[in-house]
């Protein structure tokens, strides 16, 4: 089997490759949850501008308006991550909302939303978990009473990551109450400015506060802000449900943080030899490489599956509980190779990276939780997937 590139390949990776000598010292640093800055915005510009983020999303709306070719993703991913330079903005609005509006959303949604929201001028956050529905998210009690043109909001939502820096919010609301659980909920989009929504900061075990509840009191919403149809919003959720699982199976995330853990053998000693002298922790790294690298073409296979529009089965099933588990691993390992100094997290002198790596272990471990837990995600894989039995009800 020849795993060669082509030559147009090999001269596309040259022509990525030229351009990270050129414009990587305008790379902004680090990945943290925030508003985007301007020099994240004109970075975000001009990956846009030769096709290396938003490749395919039409120019009309923004994006690059490029033909879907899993292998030149492929290479940008490596050659990006090889100069350690940002993949571009990351978030719920880019990675969550826009593939939602581009499948359902109406034409007039389209040109209002996309655009802003690929150059990072409007920032989006998630109103789906509530306190009594999280892994039973149709359980949502959150209610939208018809007044007038009107909606009114009441309710309360948790867990929602970047709600206090956020313009605007996509929402699952109740407004049909007599339906049936999974019917009578709708998907509207809500500027965060709307008067009536209280945000209040949770601090996770990181010790910061990427999470949030959100309270709605009267918070009044024109009707016409819904996406697809009144009541069926259920489909449309899930919609957003597929692209958050892919974005938190992101392969090329995991790559970078594994191309982080071959740097700690190469940095970090033991007696004055670096870790990489040990076969016992190149053993281990080299085990977790495999994996990445398995997790990576299992990403290729469901990219093939969705160019061909034929479900992707199983494949497309395990990419958010492989992938988060394999990231907290990944964190863990590298703690662990750092020694006595892995157990340092804050303002210590020894700490490494400015404690990147166990801040990293505990916010990994949190994803496992969010997005749908491990639980959730293996009976999904083994009812759906492998066509199991159904997990019984109990009886109430």
């Amino acid at each position: 089997m020849d795993l060669e590139y082509s030559q147009e390949y090999k001269d596309f990776q040259q022509e990525v490759r030229a351009f990270t000598k050129t414009h990587g010292h305008k790379s902004p640093k680090g990945s943290a949850v925030a508003r985007p800055n301007a020099q994240v915005r004109e970075w975000q510009a001009l990956l846009i501008e030769h096709g290396y983020t938003a490749r395919t999303i039409p120019k009309q709306y923004g994006g690059y308006g490029g033909e879907a070719d899993i292998l030149k993703n492929v290479i940008i991913a490596e050659e990006l991550n090889r100069a350690g330079l940002n993949r571009g903005i990351s978030n719920q609005g880019v990675t969550m909302l826009i593939p939602t509006l581009l499948e359902i959303g109406s034409e007039v949604q389209r040109q209002q939303w996309i655009k802003p929201t690929l150059y990072g001028e409007v920032m989006w956050c998630q109103g789906y978990s509530e306190p009594s529905a999280g892994s039973d998210l149709a359980a949502l009690r959150t209610s939208g009473t018809e007044d007038g043109d009107d909606f009114l909001i009441n309710g309360h939502k948790i867990w929602t990551s970047s709600a206090h820096v956020a313009d605007m919010m996509f929402i699952l609301v109740r407004t049909e109450p007599d339906a049936p659980k999974h019917h009578g909920i709708s998907y509207m989009l809500l500027p965060m400015d709307t008067p009536g929504i209280e945000i209040q900061p949770l601090v996770s075990m990181t010790g910061v506060a990427e999470f949030n509840e959100v309270f709605f009191t009267d918070v009044r919403l024109k009707q016409d802000k819904i996406v697809g149809k009144r009541g069926e919003g259920w489909q449309v959720a899930n919609t957003t449900l597929k692209h958050e699982r892919g974005m938190l199976g992101d392969p090329d995330r995991t790559a970078r943080q594994l191309q982080g853990l071959i740097d700690c053998l190469k940095t970090e000693s033991v007696g004055g030899r670096p870790l990489m002298d040990f076969p016992v922790y190149r053993d281990r790294v080299l085990r977790i490489q495999a994996r990445v690298k398995a997790m990576q073409y299992n990403s290729m296979r469901v990219l093939t599956c969705n160019l061909k529009e034929q479900d992707a089965g199983v494949a497309r099933l395990i990419v958010k509980l492989n992938a988060t588990i394999l990231n907290n691993e990944i964190c863990e390992t590298a703690i662990d190779l750092l020694g006595e100094t892995g157990a340092l997290f804050g303002d210590s002198d020894y700490v490494r990276r400015n404690g990147m790596w166990q801040y990293a272990y505990m916010y990994s471990l949190g994803l496992i939780i969010g997005g749908g837990t491990s639980q959730i995600q293996k009976n999904i894989i083994a009812e759906r997937g492998l066509g199991l039995p159904r997990e019984p009800k109990p009886k109430l």
